[in-house]
């Protein structure tokens, strides 16, 4: 079996329901990054023993906020030895807005996961863009590069919309399932 772990930020706790989504979606561990932009010292191990890594933030102001930078910023550790080339990688952000600019924060994390030497993976998901769509279809929000969740301002965690967390779940899914092709 494949060693998926998810590390994200979450700063209300939506972006936290949303990796406990992609983990069980992928049979992954959970690596949370804390309010101080840290993960525990021993989630470095974690990730380096990772055969894929999905990385998941909020989308704040247009990007990742500063705690999940300062978390890219302390993989240049890794960078060095090229310890993460070749892992499988994908990634999910979620903002309040339906759109919010989230497609800025997914280009950020596949541009992280690029400069490891990665092998990023694509949502591969056709968009529910019909006038029958619904917010419950999965991809309706129409990612392609990684999987898109919207959560309204004044949304608690229980109100993510299921489509959103289908697409998550399905997303980790195919992310665990290629790093199994590339690594099995």
């Amino acid at each position: 079996m494949t060693k998926t772990v998810v590390v994200y930020f979450s700063g209300y706790g939506h972006t936290r329901r949303v990796a406990e989504v992609a983990a069980q979606g992928a049979g992954a561990e959970l690596v949370e990054i804390d309010a101080d932009g840290n993960i525990p010292e021993p989630a470095w191990d974690q990730l380096a023993a990772a055969q894929a890594i999905i990385f998941g933030s909020p989308t704040y102001m247009g990007s990742v906020p500063w705690q999940f930078k300062k978390f890219a910023d302390a993989t240049s550790r890794k960078w060095f030895t090229r310890e993460w080339q070749d892992k499988a990688f994908g990634g999910f952000t979620n903002s309040a807005s339906l759109n919010g600019d989230k497609q800025v924060t997914l280009i950020y994390l596949q541009t992280l996961a690029s400069q490891h030497g990665g092998i990023w993976v694509s949502l591969g998901l056709p968009p529910a863009n019909t006038k029958a769509a619904s917010r419950s279809d999965v991809n309706n929000l129409g990612g392609s590069v990684g999987a898109l969740v919207q959560s309204p301002s004044d949304a608690d965690v229980g109100e993510i919309p299921s489509g959103d967390l289908d697409t998550v779940k399905a997303y980790a899914a195919r992310v665990a399932a290629i790093a199994e092709r590339l690594h099995g």
